[in-house]
């Protein structure tokens, strides 16, 4: 990473999990210590420009200021704005992490705890030391952060469908999309739901994931045939298209709280954010 300015680490390890970085002629894993003698073989790569400050324009200083939702010593925590990626990479060259490294220079470090997608917006967590880092990870790996959504559903969701528990296989199509399905050979995969109000063909649910699978709120809500409204990938064109004409131009899911307790401390954190004004609107204009 200090050769390799600019190269998101999802991008490196990416190049050693297929085998475009090799040691030796030899596929290796991201563990491997380099020993005297090793020959490295690095693949051509595009590295992200060197950005500075004045790369971000007054509006989205202001932007990213008015998300900060908690601050202290060892986190930051944000209600970040949808259609914002989290990070730098496949043509976007700054993210919320590299805007926030930018804004925040006196920080000697700062990473992402976990991940949103690009268009979900809610619940974001950085860290501002190493240490915070690992221990928050480690409550994300063992299960011990609870992460509740809110999302806005096609149809009428069962009041009586509390769980899915559907495996999640990940894979690319020939156009290099990412996909997930759920597919016996995937991941174990958990989500627990409830319903908080019916509308005339939709539902306002939160969704609880218990494990951490890409997409995984957006797969198993296709799975219950209840679809996010606005997921232009595992969507319904149809309810996307009517929801455009009452204001919805994006994907209805809002990472809307984050609670764990630092084992450290025994401090017990509650992050909170708001739903946007957009999606708020969406829900008035909506009829019982």
């Amino acid at each position: 990473m200090s050769r390799l300015k600019g190269l998101p680490k999802s991008r490196l390890y990416r190049i050693i999990r297929k085998g475009e970085l090799r040691i030796n002629k030899k596929r290796v894993k991201p563990d491997y210590r380099l020993q005297e003698g090793d020959i490295i073989r690095i693949p051509p790569l595009r590295l992200t420009p060197s950005i500075k400050k004045n790369n971000l324009n007054k509006k989205l200083i202001k932007l990213l200021e008015k998300s900060i939702i908690f601050e202290d010593s060892h986190f930051l925590a944000l209600n970040k704005p949808s259609g914002m990626a989290v990070h730098g990479g496949s043509g976007i060259y700054l993210g919320i992490i590299e805007s926030f490294r930018l804004l925040r220079p006196q920080l000697k470090f700062l990473e992402l705890v976990h991940r949103l997608d690009r268009d979900t917006s809610g619940c974001l967590l950085l860290a501002k030391k190493s240490s915070a880092l690992k221990e928050v990870q480690e409550l994300l790996r063992s299960g011990k952060i609870k992460k509740t959504y809110i999302a806005l559903v096609a149809g009428h969701w069962p009041k009586s469908l509390l769980k899915i528990d559907a495996p999640l296989y990940k894979n690319q199509l020939r156009s290099g999309e990412r996909i997930v399905r759920v597919q016996t050979k995937g991941k174990s995969s958990l989500t627990e739901f409830s319903v908080q109000h019916y509308y005339d063909a939709s539902t306002l649910i939160k969704a609880m994931p218990l494990t951490g699978r890409t997409h995984q709120i957006r797969v198993h809500t296709q799975f219950a045939k209840h679809p996010i409204i606005g997921d232009e990938k595992y969507g319904n064109k149809e309810n996307n298209k009517k929801m455009r004409q009452l204001g919805c131009k994006r994907l209805f899911l809002h990472a809307s709280q984050l609670e764990f307790t630092l084992q450290s401390t025994g401090k017990a954190i509650v992050l909170k954010a708001e739903l946007p004004d957009d999606l708020n609107q969406v829900l008035k204009r909506l009829t019982c």
